[in-house]
């Protein structure tokens, strides 16, 4: 009965997991659809987890509040692997995956640590310069990647290789197209490094304190592209390692497409951020066009 019960409670944990990636990361709900069936529960549990932890900030109500959910994350890890139960349905499937494959704790302590270490940073606190963000993108991105190349039993470097390059460029695409939000949240475009804003005629000090502002659109698109010229240029290192990636490695990197069809979409907009065409569909894309583009780079092979 007791095993039953454990196992329905599971059940009922993936399918969470599940719901949770389709709802907020509809995208890489998409790419992890194009997993082999057996990848796939590691796959939603470690990506349902960088859900949990990168909402955290922004569904609490309090900043503080949404800090402590960050920490209970990272203590939960230390249960999960202290074979400690949790009553939380993503923390239970974690738990199972890590039981069932050799997940490293470094890297799911290094995911969470990234984010309470950029809770904890001031809306003034700006980064100095797109590597600190290139950094924060590996350890909260990346690492989601490379989890799940171990959990399916995968061992390349240039797998890794190319993992680092995709959650960097991806990490970096979502920060951008976030912009908006942050500045809605008062939060003066925290997410420009200092170098970029200075060198675009963002950057102003008030109160002895810098600040990021937008009153320039042209400054504001240039800073953006400088950025996304960035990402760009971790997608094209990415895809030269490609013909020295394991066939079976090549669905875990699909998250390639989507960062694709960010960078396109923000280049068709000319790098404005604000423009209400990147709110639409996926990405800025009808979702039926990017559901299409992410099958037939699946049937291809290709990333």
């Amino acid at each position: 009965m007791n095993g039953a019960f454990a196992s329905s409670t599971l059940r009922a944990a993936f399918s969470y997991c599940v719901q949770q990636v389709r709802n907020y990361d509809y995208h890489h709900y998409l790419c992890l659809l194009e997993l082999p069936p057996a990848m796939r529960k590691a796959a939603f549990a470690l990506r349902a987890f960088n859900v949990e932890t990168s909402r955290a900030m922004d569904v609490a109500s309090d900043p503080r509040i949404g800090l402590m959910r960050l920490v209970w994350w990272q203590e939960a890890v230390d249960k999960i692997y202290a074979n400690k139960s949790i009553e939380h349905p993503t923390a239970q499937a974690l738990s199972s995956v890590v039981a069932e494959n050799k997940i490293s704790k470094s890297w799911l302590k290094r995911s969470v640590e990234a984010r309470i270490n950029d809770a904890r940073r001031e809306a003034t606190d700006i980064p100095e310069s797109i590597e600190e963000l290139e950094k924060y993108a590996e350890d909260t991105v990346s690492t989601i990647l490379y989890m799940t190349l171990q959990a399916g039993g995968i061992r390349s470097t240039a797998a890794d290789h190319a993992a680092s390059h995709i959650g960097k460029a991806s990490g970096l695409l979502l920060l951008l197209k976030s912009l908006p939000y942050h500045a809605s949240r008062n939060l003066h475009f925290s997410y420009i490094p200092v170098k970029v804003a200075s060198k675009h005629g963002l950057l102003v000090k008030q109160g002895g304190q810098q600040e990021i502002l937008i009153d320039s659109r042209e400054g504001l698109c240039d800073a953006v592209f400088e950025m996304a010229s960035v990402a760009n240029a971790h997608l094209q290192k990415a895809r030269k390692l490609a013909e020295s990636v394991p066939t079976e490695a090549l669905p875990v990197l699909l998250p390639a497409v989507p960062a694709q069809v960010l960078l396109d979409s923000l280049t068709r907009v000319q790098f404005d951020v604000f423009d209400p065409r990147l709110t639409r569909g996926v990405l800025g894309r009808p979702p039926s066009w990017f559901q299409f583009k992410l099958k037939w780079s699946s049937w291809r092979g290709k990333y």
